[in-house]
């Protein structure tokens, strides 16, 4: 069974600003995730993995982009956005309403 866990915000410095990376959720090697300079764009989700990252539009769910991420892996991880589907639109909501 895959372990799943909630976190906390996660600051990244880049380019000399800070830039909030909120995590809402790790299963196993992945890790669920935002850019907080992002609220332009339509609903989504990042995911970052030991080869990569990726982004799945949240609002129909559907790969936006891919990274380093096998064909594979990519199921596994869009299976898991509908899983969890409802949570990552309220956190993204959240996050962006400000």
């Amino acid at each position: 069974m895959q372990k799943c866990t909630k976190l906390r915000n996660v600051d990244q410095i880049e380019t000399g600003k800070i830039l909030k990376m909120p995590t809402v959720l790790r299963i196993g090697s992945f890790r669920f995730h935002f850019y907080s300079d992002e609220a332009g764009e339509p609903p989504h989700i990042h995911v970052a993995t030991p080869d990569g990252e990726c982004k799945f539009w949240l609002d129909p769910i559907n790969l936006a982009r891919n990274k380093g991420i096998d064909p594979k892996t990519i199921r596994r991880i869009e299976k898991l956005v509908f899983e969890h589907h409802a949570l990552l639109k309220e956190k993204y909501d959240d996050i962006h309403s400000s």
